[in-house]
């Protein structure tokens, strides 16, 4: 199978790291621009980035070249799919021109989230919202799809087999890692032996987008604290739920996620992995899984008459940034793949 080519901008940067790391071996894709400042163009990738991942930097992307943004050039390429790890200020400038030259945009930034024919998807869980680009104008233009905040990710795959139970309001508790603050990110003597019980705009986040991505109207109250972990977002959850339900109901319902999903390259046999472990889930287990880190764990499930509580575990740079934009390109590439052949 011919891959498709792509384009990865911001590809230094953290998220950058993790979607080298992953589209390095991808089946239907293939690197074919690295967008990096006008600092570092023309210059190797591997002697421009600080890899910083717990995995040795992959063989084919060492030597490829990082060059500075230019649409033509990209266009020259071959490129229509674009993977944007840019930050948000610069993100809010370039992604709608990316947009209006016909790039297909897979995002990890939050500048477009909260427009409104903006999909923040998240296959497993609100597949159907990939229409919106439609309304963005494509196939005659481009679009912008993005991903989830990452601690919203995790949280909403868990919550979303509860939907037909009758959600009423959530209560979740994040402890963060210091790789959700990027690089450099928070300084050690920060950091070190403390926990930080303030994350700007993270709490607004939750809210805004868990409403969004499942369509709810229950009330959601979070508080997002970091501390002093490497990798994976924890977060314990109590949701007030309307119907009368069994711990048994809760584990059947996410058991459903594997039957559910789309059958996409990135997509774990099983989207959710419950266990009764007495202290399961743990940061330490971020890479688990298959693929690594695309899984959200989940544990220490309790019933008090009709809340519900348990604690997840979501892989904040890979489930929660470039893995899921990565899954959201290959939905779209399933659901709308002759358009990349126009």
């Amino acid at each position: 199978m011919t891959k498709i080519k792509v384009g990865i901008l911001g590809c230094t940067g953290m998220v950058g790291q993790a979607f080298m790391w992953l589209l390095a071996h991808h089946k239907q894709f293939d690197i074919s621009f690295l967008g990096a400042s006008s600092l570092r163009n023309d210059k190797y990738y591997v002697d421009e980035v600080n890899w910083i991942f717990p995995f040795p930097m992959p063989e084919s992307v060492k030597n490829k070249k990082c060059e500075a943004i230019n649409f033509a050039k990209i266009k020259d390429r071959g490129v229509r799919i674009i993977f944007s790890a840019l930050p948000a200020d610069q993100a809010r400038k370039i992604e709608p021109e990316l947009r209006e030259h016909n790039f297909y945009v897979f995002s990890n930034a939050g500048a477009l989230r909260y427009e409104e024919d903006v999909p923040i998807l998240i296959p497993e869980v609100n597949l159907d919202d990939i229409n919106l680009i439609e309304k963005q104008g494509f196939p005659g233009k481009g679009f912008v799809i993005t991903n989830a905040n990452c601690s919203t990710t995790g949280l909403t795959v868990a919550l979303s087999p509860l939907k037909k139970f009758g959600i009423r309001e959530v209560f979740v508790s994040t402890y963060q890692s210091v790789s959700g603050a990027g690089y450099p990110g928070i300084s050690f003597l920060d950091i070190s032996g403390n926990a930080i019980p303030y994350i700007k705009n993270e709490e607004h986040k939750m809210i805004i987008e868990t409403k969004k991505i499942l369509g709810l109207e229950a009330d959601i109250y979070p508080t997002c604290v970091r501390i002093p972990t490497l990798w994976g977002h924890l977060e314990t959850v109590w949701v007030t739920l309307e119907d009368r339900v069994e711990k048994e109901d809760i584990t059947g319902a996410w058991s459903t996620c594997k039957s559910a999903s789309p059958r996409l390259a990135s997509m774990p046999d099983n989207p959710i992995i419950y266990r009764e472990d007495e202290d399961f889930p743990q940061p330490k287990m971020s890479f688990f899984g298959t693929p690594p880190g695309m899984t959200v764990f989940i544990g220490q499930l309790k019933k008090i008459n009709n809340r519900i509580g348990f604690t997840l575990l979501v892989n904040n740079i890979i489930k929660g940034a470039a893995g899921g934009s990565i899954q959201n390109a290959e939905a779209f590439v399933q659901a709308y793949g002759g358009e990349l052949k126009t």
